[in-house]
């Protein structure tokens, strides 16, 4: 794994949670979301980010059938908006410290 990706990593785990908490979310979905913020996420690192994310509790998922196509959508857990709004502040005290 590269250096990039171990520090990335954790603020792709917070866009997914963010976006999780206004809308249910897909894989394919996430990795275009991503790709519009510069990140370059293959379909083998989202999917085991998002199975990982619904272990640990923080999203829960649902099957649906679109277009003859299983698809499953995430959605934020209360646990993981609690989470994100802990991320969220250690996120903006960063960028103070950054921007000084």
């Amino acid at each position: 794994m590269t250096l990039n990706r171990k520090f990335f990593l954790g603020f792709i785990r917070i866009h997914i949670l963010h976006h999780a908490s206004h809308e249910d979310i897909y894989g394919v979905q996430m990795i275009q979301e991503l790709k519009n913020h510069g990140y370059d996420v293959s379909p083998g690192t989202m999917y085991p980010i998002l199975h990982s994310l619904e272990n640990e509790g923080f999203l829960k998922s649902r099957k649906e059938n679109v277009k003859g196509k299983v698809r499953k959508y995430y959605k934020i857990t209360s646990k993981g908006q609690k989470i994100l709004q802990e991320s969220s502040q250690k996120v903006s005290e960063l960028i103070r410290e950054l921007m000084d």
